[in-house]
């Protein structure tokens, strides 16, 4: 244990921290690979990654080069200069992707943002739309800011915050026919529809994975339309699922993209991707000060240097089935205690077989005394989402707590 961690009193830090999240009761001070330390010197298996946003774990060398390196060189200038790293960044992101321009923000509720403006502004501009509406899916999760929270499709989100932003119609997610009727509905006088927002794979929502028929379905309906798909890849972009994009698992290619969480491997920083033909945005229509700066994107070059270099897209495949296997097996052995297992790659959701509703985050909050972290995605869904550098022997290790916690 450092010298310095005894010193955490969380009396202090409550006495001086808005109360806006639900902590669990440890201090992580120090982390290396997949493990992190609290400040009492207690060791965790780390299967929340930040939240699915540790890509390359934690202290790993490649990022520490990296960082260490530009932040001797230079760390922030502004976008009123040209910025080489997010230049090549925006490269690299629109080389493996149907999309070929990139906006840079800290977040992936900036992205969103992002994308609503930009869907928006084009329905104004391109189609003539007076009052555009964006539709998005019951159990989705885009954001915390008002808008991105209007969008989001759950009502406990909202509670409060009222009146939500408008230009907002949540319809259910992987039903065709419910999102077919709202768009008809909305546009029998005329065009409406800017565009439809969705999650190749709903994270807060329960680890949900979209149906590649569902998603087809929207593509096609999309083009006969004018209306953009915008693909909301924050948790499950940049090699989660296995799959660089999370739409490779659902076989279409959108029109907007957004990214966050793992992209710089935990320094914040945020993209919005679209096609050029959909790309309406002019000199003052949006900004971010801190968006894409030189620090933010060396760190996400490394992370794709990094992905690359070692193969960590494939391990989220192979170590992702791994765990799938094994969760499955103790469903089997536990009749009753475990409802389903879903997910793709390394973003994996254990349904518990009960309805109280803390369930998932008392469970979690009890998996810490195996020394392992998870986090819940809904109040009856445990999320594993370890870093992509986890090993198959931390993967058992994680099968063995969870199995010792039910």
């Amino acid at each position: 244990m450092h010298a310095q961690d005894a010193s955490f009193d969380p009396a202090t830090f409550d006495q001086h921290v808005m109360a806006t999240y639900g902590r669990f009761p440890i201090a992580l001070t120090r982390g290396e690979g997949c493990r992190v330390w609290d400040s009492e010197g207690r060791a965790y298996l780390d299967f929340a990654a930040g939240i699915a946003t540790c890509t390359l774990g934690h202290a790993h060398p490649a990022l520490i080069d990296a960082v260490s390196r530009q932040i001797r060189r230079l760390h922030h200038v502004s976008n009123l200069y040209y910025i080489p790293e997010q230049g090549e960044l925006a490269r690299r992101l629109c080389a493996g992707a149907p999309l070929e321009r990139a906006f840079f923000c800290n977040s992936g509720a900036e992205a969103n943002e992002a994308a609503i403006k930009l869907a928006r502004k084009y329905a104004h501009t391109r189609r003539d739309v007076s009052t555009p509406v964006i539709i998005s899916a019951q159990a989705s999760f885009h954001g915390r800011t008002l808008a991105t929270v209007s969008a989001t499709g759950q009502p406990r989100y909202h509670r409060g915050f009222e009146p939500l932003v408008e230009g907002f119609v949540h319809v259910p997610y992987n039903d065709f026919a419910a999102l077919e009727a709202a768009v008809h509905e909305l546009e029998r006088e005329g065009p409406t529809v800017a565009a439809i927002l969705l999650e190749p794979l709903q994270g807060e929502g329960g680890i949900r994975p979209g149906d590649p028929v569902y998603f087809q379905q929207v593509r096609a309906l999309c083009d006969a339309r004018q209306i953009l798909l915008i693909l909301d890849e924050v948790q499950v972009g940049v090699g989660r699922t296995g799959e660089f994009w999370g739409h490779a698992r659902i076989g279409v290619e959108p029109d907007v993209i957004t990214l966050a969480k793992g992209l710089a491997g935990g320094l914040p920083i945020g993209a919005m991707l679209c096609r050029r033909s959909c790309d309406v945005f002019e000199p003052g229509d949006h900004a971010s000060t801190f968006g894409g700066n030189p620090l933010a994107c060396t760190a996400a070059l490394a992370v794709l240097d990094t992905l690359e270099r070692d193969g960590l897209v494939a391990n989220a495949r192979e170590r992702g089935l791994q765990l799938q296997r094994g969760l499955e097996a103790l469903a089997g052995r536990l009749p009753g205690k475990i409802a389903d297992v879903r997910g793709w790659g390394l973003i994996l959701g254990v349904e518990l077989g009960t309805n109280e509703p803390r369930a998932a985050i008392d469970l979690a909050r009890a998996a810490l005394t195996q020394g392992l972290l998870l986090v819940p995605a809904g109040p009856r869904v445990l999320r594993l989402v370890p870093p992509l550098i986890v090993t198959a022997a931390e993967c058992d290790e994680a099968l063995a707590s969870i199995e010792r916690l039910f």
